[in-house]
C-alpha cells in the first residue's frame, strides 16, 4: 500500500513540472549583455567626465587618444575592471527571485562609490605607467565620473527591472517553488505569490508532513499535494523545483538538513523558512522578504559569492607563494623519504570534501607501503563514538591519536611531528579541492561512522589548517573537533583566517600535539 501511494505521489510530482517559458540560455545571455552594457557605461562615463571638466576632445581624427586625454586613457582598463568587479561584489547581476528598487539603489550607490575610490587610488598610484609618472590628474574628472556612473547604472538597472516585471507578468522568469505544510502560513504564502507574479515565484506543489493514507487531500488552495516530507528530496528532483519554502512547524531540523545536504547545493536549490520555525535555525541565517511575507533564508552556501571569490583568490596566492618558497624543502624531504624506506615519495588517498564529494588527497609518504588500515579504522570508529579508551594519554593531558602506529616510518615520525607531511596539500588547494583554512578532510570510512550532525562539518571545503589544529589538535575529542569546525563555518571571516594562519606556523615548529 505504501509503495503504491509513493508511486502515485511521484507521478503527480512529475505532472507539476513546469516547462521553461524561455530557453535556458536566455538568463545567461541577459547577464552577458548587462555586463557588456556596464562596461560600456563605465568607459562612456569617464570619457564624458573628461569632456565636461576639461572641454577638450577625447579622440583625434585618427581614432587615437588626444594628448590631454592619453593619461586617462591609460587608466581605462583599470576603470572597466574595477567597475565590473564591484558590481559583481555587490550582487548586481542577480536576476532571480524578488527584487527591491530601494535595495538596488543602495547597492548601486555602494558599488559606484567603492569603485570610484579604487579608481582614484589606482590613478594616483599607477599614474598611467612610466610614461605619465609626472602627470597630475584632475580630481574634478573623477567626481564627475562618479555621478555619471551612478546615474547610468541606476537608470540601466531600473530599465532591467521594468523588463523583468513585464516578463514575470507573462509567466516568464518565475522560480518553480514547493511549499512545505498546509497551515495558515502556507495559505498566506500561496496567495501572495499567486496574486503578485512580479515577485518572481510560481508555487507548483505542496509537500505535506502528515500524509498517512490514500484518503488524504490531493490539493491545497488549488495547488496539488505532490509528496510527503520524508520524500522531499525525491519530490524536489521530480518536480524540478528551484526553491523550497518551509511553513510547517513540525519539520525537524535534522530532516531539513539531510534534504539540504542531498539536493541543496548540488542542484542550486534555495531553502527558506517561516519565522515561527526558530528551532530549525543555524546561527548563520539571513532575514528576507517575499512581498509582505517575512522569511528567514537558510544559507545553502556558508560563504557568499563575494566571500568565495576573495577566499579562493587568497588561497591561490598563498599556495603559489608557499610552493615557490618551500621548493628546496620539498627536495630535502623527498630525499629523506627515499633513503629511509622503499616506496613512492607521495601518498595519495581518497578523502571526503565539501558535500561528501570524494577527491584525491596528497601527502608526503610517512608509512610503509601496503600497510593494513584495519587497526586505524577500528580506532577511528571508537574515537568518533566517543569511547574513553581512545584517550592514549591521561585526564590531565589527553591524546586522541594512535601514539604507537607500527605503519609509520622513522622519517615519517619526524615529518608528522613538524607537519611537513602536509605540504603537498598545497597542490590540492591550487586544484580547488581544499582551502588554506577549513575543517580537516575525513577518510571515507570515517564518514560512515558519523552521526547526522557531524556531517555539517562537510558544509565547507576542507583546509590545510584550521581552528582544530591551533586549538588543541589531538588533545581534543571528536565532538570538540566538530564543534570547532562548525564554529569556524558559521563565523568565517578574513580576520579569523588570518589569525589561524599566523597561529599555525608556531604550532608546526613546536610540534604541538602532533604524532
Amino acid at each position: 500500500m505504501h509503495v503504491e501511494y509513493s508511486d502515485k505521489l511521484r507521478m503527480n510530482a512529475r505532472a507539476v513540472r513546469v516547462p521553461g517559458r524561455a530557453p535556458q540560455w536566455a538568463v545567461p545571455a541577459v547577464k552577458a549583455l548587462l555586463v557588456a552594457a556596464d562596461a560600456t557605461l563605465a568607459a562612456t562615463s569617464l570619457l564624458a567626465a573628461f569632456y565636461l571638466r576639461e572641454g577638450e576632445a577625447v579622440v583625434t581624427s585618427r581614432l587615437t587618444w588626444t594628448p590631454d586625454f592619453a593619461p586617462y586613457g591609460a587608466l581605462l582598463p583599470f576603470v572597466l575592471l574595477i567597475r565590473l568587479l564591484t558590481l559583481v561584489y555587490y550582487n548586481l547581476y542577480r536576476l532571480r527571485g524578488e527584487f527591491s528598487h530601494v535595495d538596488d539603489a543602495v547597492r548601486i550607490f555602494k558599488a559606484t562609490a567603492t569603485s570610484s575610490l579604487l579608481i582614484v587610488a589606482a590613478a594616483f598610484l599607477y599614474r598611467g605607467g612610466f610614461e605619465y609618472r609626472t602627470f597630475s590628474y584632475a580630481r574634478g574628472v573623477f567626481v564627475l565620473d562618479f555621478f555619471l556612473a551612478l546615474i547610468s547604472y541606476g537608470t540601466l538597472r531600473l530599465v532591467v527591472r521594468r523588463a523583468q516585471t513585464f516578463a514575470r507578468e507573462r509567466a516568464v522568469n518565475l522560480i518553480p517553488t514547493l511549499v512545505v505544510g498546509i497551515g495558515p502560513e502556507a495559505l498566506l504564502c500561496i496567495k501572495e505569490m499567486r496574486e503578485r507574479p512580479a515577485l518572481g515565484y510560481r508555487v507548483i506543489g505542496v509537500v505535506e508532513s502528515s500524509l498517512k493514507d490514500e484518503t488524504a487531500i490531493e490539493s491545497f488552495e488549488g495547488v496539488p499535494i505532490v509528496g510527503e516530507l520524508e520524500n522531499l528530496s525525491e519530490v524536489i528532483r521530480e518536480t524540478g523545483a528551484n526553491e523550497v519554502i518551509v511553513t510547517d512547524p513540525r519539520v525537524s531540523s535534522d530532516v531539513l538538513f539531510d534534504v539540504m545536504m542531498r539536493v541543496g547545493r548540488r542542484r542550486g536549490i534555495e531553502f527558506r523558512i517561516a519565522p515561527n520555525l526558530f528551532n530549525c535555525l543555524p546561527r548563520k541565517t539571513e532575514i528576507d522578504q517575499i512581498g509582505q511575507l517575512p522569511m528567514i533564508r537558510l544559507f545553502r552556501e556558508p560563504l557568499s559569492s563575494a566571500a568565495r571569490i576573495v577566499k579562493r583568490a587568497l588561497d591561490t596566492i598563498i599556495a603559489a607563494l608557499a610552493l615557490t618558497v618551500l621548493a628546496p624543502l620539498w627536495i630535502i624531504v623527498a630525499g629523506l623519504i627515499k633513503l629511509d624506506s622503499k616506496g613512492p615519495i607521495f601518498y595519495r588517498q581518497e578523502r571526503v570534501g565539501m558535500d561528501g564529494r570524494i577527491f584525491l588527497f596528497y601527502k608526503f609518504r610517512t608509512m610503509h607501503t601496503n600497510a593494513n588500515d584495519a587497526v586505524h579504522r577500528e580506532y577511528q570508529r571508537k574515537y568518533i563514538a566517543g569511547r574513553p579508551d581512545t584517550n592514549q594519554g591521561d585526564n590531565k593531558r589527553p591524546v586522541y591519536k594512535m601514539r604507537t602506529d607500527p605503519r609509520i616510518t622513522r622519517t615519517g615520525r619526524v615529518l608528522r611531528r613538524l607537519s611537513f607531511d602536509e605540504l603537498p596539500q598545497l597542490l590540492n588547494v591550487l586544484r580547488g579541492d581544499m582551502r588554506i583554512v577549513g575543517p580537516r578532510p575525513p577518510i571515507p570510512y570515517e564518514v560512515e561512522f558519523y552521526e547526522l550532525w557531524h556531517r555539517k562539518r562537510l558544509d565547507m571545503k576542507p583546509g590545510l589548517t584550521g581552528l582544530w589544529q591551533v586549538s588543541g589538535r589531538n588533545r581534543l575529542s571528536f565532538e570538540e573537533m566538530v564543534q570547532l569546525d562548525l564554529f569556524y563555518i558559521e563565523n568565517w571571516s578574513l580576520l579569523l583566517d588570518l589569525q589561524i594562519i599566523l597561529r599555525t606556523l608556531p604550532v608546526m615548529l613546536r610540534g604541538d600535539d602532533a604524532y
